[in-house]
């Protein structure tokens, strides 16, 4: 047989022991055929199903996996250990005032997440259960997606979009190439030209096309979307025929098949081994600033708690070990109960009185941040600011876990085609030896309304000149890869329709190439279709000229510019080369290159994306000696691109200029005015692309991220072939630390300081050299921190040719530097869903290119333009309001729990609890709850059109300011001052007491009944009424509903007290609290006691107030007190009216 057994057994050995997930290359075996006998040993290999997963949970997996997520949260498993006490020990207080809270939370937080689950788990379904047609025995057959298997050969048609990678292998067009967009995986809405295998693509029918007996060697799955080196082995006679495979022959899963009725494919990575599956981020719980914020007090608070509890129980024993002071008998503890080990008692005391304060830490406020959230993400899907009339879409919150984080965000990532741009060209001029010729409102094949006639802004150069001006607009209609499409529609819009007729329209993988084609058929050439190799064009005079196309040298990114060689009909030979500036001009002899370069500078300038055109006439002797180098280059299977890009660089010299274009990509609809808010904001902006490093260039100058005097630095693979990574870095670093030499470093997040007017360009290769691991032989040490230090002193960074998994990393990366800012992603394609999922924050856009982005992201909005509302007012309210609710039930509660604590040094520390049952539940359910619920829901510091014009209000409460420590312990120290004034005050008020013969105490002026609940519900009813006033004092925004809520509250409190303490109720075992309420209200001294210390509660507290505004005002009150100061102004002119009027009517009279 002549078999090779060495290969045999490596194959055996991998498998035996289990190692083909780390083999660096498979084999596929075209349509699971055995290869010819006698040439290699058939071993299939296993791979996984065309089976895609998004989602979390499984139904057997939801209620274990979910509950274990919740009881991370310090919070809930707090509040079940305080649950389980309460069950097991006898406590001071109900089980049900810990449980039924927890219940609640636990409950509707498994619900949202569990509905967020079934709709990924839905998305999932409708894609793995999609037909695709497969070629079986010679016949096609229909089968669900997701049942698809590596080296089936898949037969496709137009518009479809791809199942799972595939390699071509033959198309319906006779040159074997097929067009295809990928907007779904880098963003580009534009075609591309993907290439059959040599051998295969002359294979047309299923019979033919199941007859190829081939075998496939690639590497095995990786992400990068641009990148795949593979091999096709096909058996022609039992004798091999290897042939290369590269990128331009790999369809990957999710492009769609476009102008193409079908095409052969065979698949070589499937389900979640797709470059696609492999580009896709784990969907993770996020959690805010404010969320952590929460979690850290919660640990004081905790500790205060313990604390409390320890110094109690000691005290206790302390007390008891004095005979005369032990256990009263009136608690009813058994001699069992007396017996017990001291350890033991202690531990059931210490939990006793964990148990009573336990109220410090609020499970309410966990409740209410709930509400407030989900409650609060309606007002961003009611705006009508940002609902969007031309797609009939309003915003969309699908995660409303996060509505604050919108409020703290530094850096800002955005994707550009079709997020800061609409994926639409527009020709805006060309200059022709200095001429400059407009063609009004051309626009990917249509002819906006208005544009009747060509309007030249300079006079028709003389007859000498008129030859140059045709030779270049026949260029333009020459030097392209544009397809024309004959049919009316495609992806349901009409495009061509001019005057209610079906006309061809343009195609292109670059659509500024559409748009130059269109220009110059408004300016008198048409390019009319490619046929036979010849191109033909329909003149100004309506004549057609035809020109053989003989080769193409294609637009790579290191070139930056691309060639056509074409014969005339008249046999002339011309190459004519079209690119960016800087790749033109040096390679040009002659032309009025001053002219043209002015122009270019001028057009750059103004955003507009600038391409030069040149020519030059070849002779036979010359052309033959370009087919010569070229052919040796494409041969060549080493080092193949290194060979066509020297080729390349002999041929495209020697040129003559001929002029320059200008085309216009046109940005969003206020994209510029939203970037430049969000910089005055102090936030940065990075543009994440997979575009061309020119395209994206000029887009950030018009979209006013890089401006004029901005210094561009270039960390791009051209510059790093010049020169090494290390040196490159190192020059950049230096460039940007001596322009800030003598300054204090800025902050990472730019939101101190302003910035150094540098911006960073760098492309996916360079950056993922940086981000490689330092080996550990070289000196070269950890790039990361070079290329962080480059990106922190610069306004604006643009990040080109990204991989999507690539656009992760970079957010991860700034996610993870020693400042920890905190980011947000928005796009609007599949490719940036890896993105919106690593960032903090989240946001789809609803563009055209599908709702992967949208139902990935945590909101979703119509246009980039909504972000600036999105964030400086929706996210700056949000902050405002969660960080005084989270402060507010701290500080309450303090008020709430302290005097308890002091009131166990004058009951022997028994765990008499100071306040009856029903105030201890329903203080935080009922009393105190509903007005801070209003106050985050609907507070408006400031007019939210002020908020919009001034966008540095932002920078107020930058960095999580208003929940910052100081701030934290200056509520909470107020709480235990209104605590001690409430305890203190009630106590030495009415210390002027007799003792009656029934033993409890009489105030000696009214003869008021005075026990434990009398004064525990004096102490309640001042803490009910100072907690609520003092939110009135921070309430800015009074509508009728703060008023009812807070002043209803307190109405609220009095009419429960009085029916409480007003009823006897048969099915209560004690009647504590009946007619305390009412016979404490009819004592003065009781009166004058509420008043007296509500008001010193709360004056320290307006005194630091007032004080801070008069000395150091924030920006935020500068402005409260401009508007306050306009407002009196405006009523004083309106009382002066009245009055003027009155006056003018008595006077009449």
């Amino acid at each position: 047989m002549g078999m090779d057994f060495s290969s045999l057994r490596t194959l055996i050995s991998r498998y035996c022991v289990g190692e083909e997930n780390w083999v660096d290359s498979r084999t596929i075996y075209i349509g699971h055929k055995e290869p010819p006998p006698g040439t290699e040993a058939f071993l299939q290999q296993r791979f996984p199903d065309n089976r895609i997963v998004s989602s979390k949970y499984t139904f057997w997996n939801f209620v274990p996996k979910n509950m274990f997520e919740q009881f991370r949260r310090v919070a809930n498993f707090y509040f079940l250990i305080i649950f389980l006490v309460q069950l097991i020990i006898d406590t001071p207080t109900s089980p049900i005032t810990s449980g039924l809270p927890l219940f609640f939370v636990i409950t509707v937080t498994a619900i949202k997440q569990g509905y967020e689950d079934w709709l990924r788990h839905k998305a999932d379904n409708s894609v793995n259960q999609c037909p695709v047609h497969v070629v079986q025995h010679g016949k096609v057959v229909r089968k669900q997606s997701r049942k698809l298997r590596v080296g089936d050969v898949v037969f496709m048609k137009e518009n479809e979009t791809f199942p799972c990678d595939l390699i071509l292998l033959s198309t319906s067009r006779d040159d074997g190439t097929c067009f295809v967009t990928t907007a779904s995986l880098d963003g580009e809405s534009s075609h591309k030209t993907y290439y059959a295998v040599q051998d295969t693509k002359a294979y047309n029918t299923e019979e033919e096309v199941d007859s190829i007996q081939a075998t496939i060697e690639c590497e095995q799955p990786q992400p990068d979307l641009y990148k795949f080196v593979g091999r096709i082995n096909v058996y022609m006679d039992n004798e091999p025929m290897a042939r290369p495979l590269g990128a331009e022959n790999l369809l990957l899963r999710g492009a769609t098949l476009k102008n193409t009725e079908h095409i052969y494919a065979v698949a070589i990575y499937t389900g979640m081994e797709t470059k696609m599956a492999l580009n896709y981020q784990s969907k993770t719980q996020k959690r805010s600033a404010v969320e952590k914020s929460m979690n850290a007090y919660l640990m004081v608070y905790l500790c205060i708690l313990i604390s409390k509890a320890v110094i109690n129980t000691l005290l206790k024993y302390v007390w008891q070990a004095d005979p005369n002071r032990d256990e009263p008998w009136y608690n009813n503890r058994t001699e069992t109960e007396r017996s017990r080990h001291i350890v033991i008692r202690a531990f059931t005391d210490f939990l006793a009185f964990m148990v009573l304060f336990n109220y410090i830490i609020p499970v309410s406020m966990y409740v209410t941040v709930e509400m407030q959230k989900f409650l609060g993400s309606y007002f961003i899907m009611w705006d009508d600011d940002m609902f969007d009339e031309e797609l009939g879409e309003r915003a969309v919150v699908n995660t409303s876990d996060l509505n604050e984080e919108l409020g703290q965000v530094e850096y800002v990532f955005t994707d550009k085609t079709g997020t800061l741009t609409e994926n639409n060209m527009e020709f805006i001029e060309c200059c022709v030896d200095g001429h400059v010729y407009v063609a009004d409102a051309i626009c990917n094949g249509q002819v906006m309304p208005g544009a009747t006639s060509m309007d030249m802004i300079d006079s028709s150069p003389g007859p000498g000149a008129r030859e140059h001006e045709e030779l270049f607009f026949r260029a333009l209609c020459l030097c392209h890869t544009v397809q024309v499409k004959e049919e009316e529609t495609v992806d349901g819009i009409k495009h061509g329709i001019h005057q209610g007729k079906a006309t061809s329209f343009y195609i292109s993988s670059s659509p500024d190439e559409v748009a130059l084609v269109e220009g110059m058929k408004r300016l008198g050439f048409t390019y009319l279709r490619l046929k036979d190799s010849h191109m033909e064009i329909l003149n100004r005079e309506d004549e057609i000229e035809r020109f053989e196309l003989l080769e193409v040298l294609t637009f790579d990114s290191v070139r930056r510019r691309m060639s056509v060689i074409v014969r005339s009909s008249t046999g002339e030979l011309f190459l004519f080369c079209k690119g960016a500036d800087s790749s033109i001009f040096p390679r040009v002899i002659s032309g009025k290159v001053a002219q043209v370069r002015a122009r270019v500078e001028h057009n750059a300038v103004e955003g507009l994306r600038t391409l030069c055109v040149a020519y030059r006439p070849l002779s036979p002797e010359q052309y033959q000696e370009v087919c010569h180098v070229l052919n040796g280059a494409k041969l060549a299977l080493h080092d193949r691109d290194k060979r066509l890009a020297e080729a390349y660089d002999s041929i495209e010299k020697d040129l003559i200029l001929l002029g320059a274009t200008a085309v216009e990509d046109r940005l969003q609809e206020k994209a510029a005015d939203t970037i430049e808010s969000l910089h005055k904001a102090g936030m940065k902006v990075w543009v994440l692309t997979g575009d061309k490093m020119e395209t994206a260039a000029a887009t950030c100058y018009a979209s006013k991220l890089f401006h004029r005097n901005t210094q561009i630095l270039e960390l791009t693979t051209k510059r790093t072939e010049e020169q090494s990574l290390h040196d490159v870095l190192f020059e950049l670093s230096r460039t940007v630390l001596r322009q800030h030499g003598g300054m204090a470093r800025d902050t990472f997040s730019g939101l101190s300081g302003d910035c150094t007017d540098f911006g960073l360009i760098i492309d996916g290769a360079t950056l993922s050299a940086v981000m490689r691991p330092a080996q550990e032989d070289s000196n070269s040490g950890n790039y990361k921190e070079i290329f962080l230090e480059i990106c922190r002193n610069c306004s604006a960074v643009l990040c080109c040719r990204m991989a999507p998994l690539q656009k992760a990393q970079i957010v991860k990366l700034i996610k993870a530097s020693e400042e920890h800012p905190i980011t947000l992603a928005i796009g609007d394609g599949a490719n940036d869903v890896s993105m919106i999922l690593e960032a903090h924050v989240g946001i789809g856009i609803m563009g055209k290119e599908g709702r992967q982005a949208v139902r990935n992201s945590d909101y979703a909005i119509p246009k980039f333009k909504h972000l600036k509302k999105m964030l400086l007012v929706h996210g700056h309210y949000y902050y405002i309001r969660i960080s005084e609710l989270v402060q507010y039930f701290f500080y309450k509660n303090v008020c709430f729990i302290f005097p308890q604590f002091l009131y166990q040094f004058f009951c022997g520390f028994s765990q008499q609890p100071l306040f009856d049952t029903a105030y201890l539940t329903l203080y935080n359910i009922s009393f105190t709850s509903l007005p801070i619920l209003l106050y985050s829901l609907i507070e408006q510091h400031i007019n939210m059109d002020i908020l919009k014009k001034d966008p540095s209000l932002y920078r107020d409460i930058a960095k999580n300011s208003l929940l910052r420590w100081p701030i934290f312990i200056y509520w909470t120290f107020l709480g235990l001052y209104d605590a001690i004034v409430m305890f203190f005050g009630a106590y030495f008020l009415f210390d002027n007491t007799t003792f009656t013969s029934n033993g409890q105490l009489m105030t000696t002026n009214t003869q008021m009944m005075f026990g434990n609940w009398t004064f525990g519900t004096l102490v309640f009813t001042v803490l009910v009424f100072t907690v609520t006033f003092k939110l009135a004092l921070d309430t800015h925004y009074w509508t009728w509903i703060n008023h009812f809520v807070i002043w209803g509250s307190l109405v609220f409190f009095v009419v429960f007290s009085l029916l409480w303490g007003g009823i006897i109720w048969p099915f209560l075992n004690y009647q504590r609290m009946y007619y305390v309420f009412m016979q404490m209200l009819s004592s003065g001294p009781a009166w004058l006691s509420i008043i007296l210390l509500i008001t010193a509660s709360l004056l320290p507290d307006v005194v630091k107030k007032v004080i801070c505004r008069a000395l150091w005002p924030t920006t935020t009150e500068r402005i409260q007190h401009m508007r306050g100061i306009k407002e009196s102004e405006r009523t004083l002119t309106y009382h002066s009216s009245d009055s003027l009027i009155d006056g003018i009517a008595v006077t009449e009279a």
